[in-house]
């Protein structure tokens, strides 16, 4: 076993049911992501089926099942951003990178999440990538913002 997750492990040592979302959230944290083998393991440790795992993780948002992109976009589509055409930034990103919703590009780059509500709803539409906004979008707007990403392939928080 990994000596992270055996560390992550030895920080829940009454191994408890009530463990498994704080559980997944410092192996996600520790990882970047829950894989089939991670999820078996926390299984074992805490002697929960995979199923249930699933069934838990699945439900939650937060939890990302594959590796994301080092620039991870996540579009809100609540009802001010679908008002405001959320579904033509949905299309156009999928046009531009080429991915659905869940997925990451394949070079590793992008990877897109499809979310239900960001809460800024005067900005709609808006995605959000690696902590920061990019509000009002149209399709035209987006294409500059991926076309900077491509180009500099660094966020702002990586240069400080």
């Amino acid at each position: 076993m990994d000596t992270k997750l055996s560390s992550i492990f030895d920080s829940f040592p009454n191994k408890q049911r009530d463990d498994l979302i704080p559980l997944l959230h410092k192996i996600q944290d520790q990882f970047g992501f829950l894989s089939e083998e991670l999820i078996i393991e926390v299984g074992k440790y805490l002697d929960i089926s995979v199923n249930k795992i699933y069934g838990v993780a699945t439900f939650y948002d937060n939890f990302c099942f594959g590796p994301k992109g080092k620039f991870h976009i996540r579009l809100c589509h609540g009802t001010g951003c679908h008002v405001a055409g959320s579904f033509h930034i949905l299309s156009e990103l999928k046009k531009q990178l080429k991915i659905s919703n869940g997925e990451t590009d394949k070079n590793g780059l992008f990877s897109l999440e499809v979310v239900s509500c960001i809460g800024a709803c005067g900005l709609a539409p808006l995605i959000e990538i690696n902590g920061e906004y990019f509000t009002q979008l149209t399709p035209d707007s987006l294409k500059d913002i991926l076309k900077h990403f491509r180009e500099n392939h660094i966020s702002i928080y990586e240069e400080q």
